[in-house]
């Protein structure tokens, strides 16, 4: 492992850490599942994004005026985007066993969202932690601690190789230091 000074070593290490093939076969589980409504777990995923953090709306021209969550539920720009980022999760989850191909799935999403949508990195910290809220409500009878953990390791994942991906393209823009919550699991009931 190449060592870079400071906070980057950190997160190539854990860019480095893979999910064990317990922990792959248990976030492939739940996705399964969960992909069968895809469409309507995104759009869930994105109104609840936008309703409790509505700064991300700044990047979305097309539905930024939106407040109401029906009216969101019902734009069709809006169901089209979660559609988007359901299809790009489903190409990490479905290729877990292959961190080359998950590595580059991220790295264009995350050059994509620097590049040309210039979105602050931190969006993709606070979205996957909607993400795992939606998850652990719609699984809240059967979401046992090892998959909510093989969940939030992934999400660090995720946000790993995104944020690296910001880096190798010289992001610099920065938000204030801001305190993101973390993403609100159901005690275990394993």
């Amino acid at each position: 492992m190449e060592k870079v000074p400071g906070d980057m070593e950190i997160e190539r290490r854990e860019r480095s850490e893979e999910l064990s093939e317990t922990e792959r076969k248990a976030v492939q589980d739940t996705w399964a599942r969960l992909y069968t409504n895809c469409e309507d777990v995104g759009v869930a995923i994105l109104v609840r994004f936008f309703v409790n953090f509505p700064s991300a709306k700044q990047y979305f021209s097309q539905f930024q005026h939106l407040e109401d969550p029906l009216e969101m539920e019902r734009s069709p720009q809006l169901r089209k985007h979660a559609c988007r980022v359901m299809g790009a999760l489903n190409t990490v989850v479905e290729n877990l066993h292959d961190p080359d191909k998950v590595s580059s799935v991220l790295a264009l999403v995350g050059k994509a969202h620097a590049l040309k949508h210039k979105v602050e990195p931190v969006y993709f910290k606070i979205l996957s932690g909607v993400i795992l809220e939606v998850i652990a409500e719609e699984f809240a009878d059967d979401f046992p601690s090892e998959t909510q953990r093989a969940w939030s390791k992934l999400r660090s994942l995720i946000y790993s190789h995104v944020t690296a991906a910001y880096k190798e393209v010289g992001w610099v823009q920065q938000l204030p230091t801001t305190n993101i919550p973390p993403a609100t699991l159901p005690s275990s009931r394993s």
